[in-house]
């Protein structure tokens, strides 16, 4: 197993996406409990300040990077990453996986609305998916037990989280285990975009790390300040992490 690289403290997995698939469908096979963590710039930054989600990502079985910053910043550092894991993508492959193989799955999250379209779109995707159940993800933190428990009495074997961070992470740590299945996935706003309301950025996009800008032209008002004061911050956290981590110029090899 390949030693875990770390980044700004934070503890994460060097593995492509074929591998990250087949530690969950391992998981399930072998009836083992797997919560998968995953971490761009916007959440990286977010943990600098906020304890609980820190610790949330901290306990999770397997951590990914989800951004292409990450991946990036993670080469700067010289702690190299084989390549972007992103938490839609995932999510699409254990779709796949899960009709494939007979594996029964549970999505929690987005709002009723969503949620509904989305079940519509699984259905015609993945005609041979065993969907155990779904909820809306609109419920107080006291709800959270009997939801924890519905999700163990409709038998699934992976749970999909379609929530924003911090709560999908609190989620999991504080309940995933006892929701009984063996995977757990926060797939943040990939529910939105099987379901056809958000458009995803093209693969040029993507693959040049600007889903984030793409995102922006679309809610420019909703979003500007949010990107741009977190891009920023995450610039500045490498800058300060390339400089902790490199040695005064010389210093080795000082003579006197």
């Amino acid at each position: 197993m390949t030693a875990r690289r770390s980044l700004f403290g934070v503890a994460v997995d060097p593995l492509t996406m074929d591998q990250t698939v087949e530690r969950c469908l391992d998981a399930v096979r072998e009836r083992r409990p797997l919560e998968v963590g995953v971490v761009n710039a916007a959440k990286l930054v977010t943990m600098r300040r906020d304890a609980r989600l820190r610790e949330a990502v901290a306990g999770c079985d397997l951590v990914v990077a989800d951004g292409q910053a990450v991946v990036w910043a993670a080469r700067v550092l010289r702690s190299p990453l084989p390549e972007r894991v992103a938490g839609i993508d995932l999510f699409m492959r254990l779709l796949a996986a899960a009709e494939e193989r007979g594996h029964s799955v549970y999505f929690l999250g987005a709002t009723q609305e969503v949620l509904d379209l989305m079940n519509r779109q699984v259905a015609d995707r993945f005609p041979g998916l065993k969907v155990a159940g779904s909820r809306n993800g609109y419920f107080a933190d006291a709800e959270q037990p009997e939801i924890a428990d519905a999700v163990r009495e409709s038998g699934a074997q992976l749970l999909f989280l379609g929530m924003t961070s911090p709560k999908k992470e609190i989620f999991t740590a504080a309940y995933g285990r006892r929701t009984g299945v063996h995977v757990v996935h926060g797939v943040g706003g990939s529910f939105d975009i099987l379901a056809g309301v958000t458009r995803r950025a093209p693969l040029g996009w993507q693959r040049l790390g600007l889903e984030w800008l793409y995102r922006l032209l679309q809610e420019p008002r909703r979003l500007a300040r949010r990107y741009l004061t977190t891009n920023a911050a995450f610039l500045a956290m490498t800058a300060r992490e390339l400089v902790r981590r490199t040695p005064a110029a010389g210093s080795a090899n000082r003579s006197y």
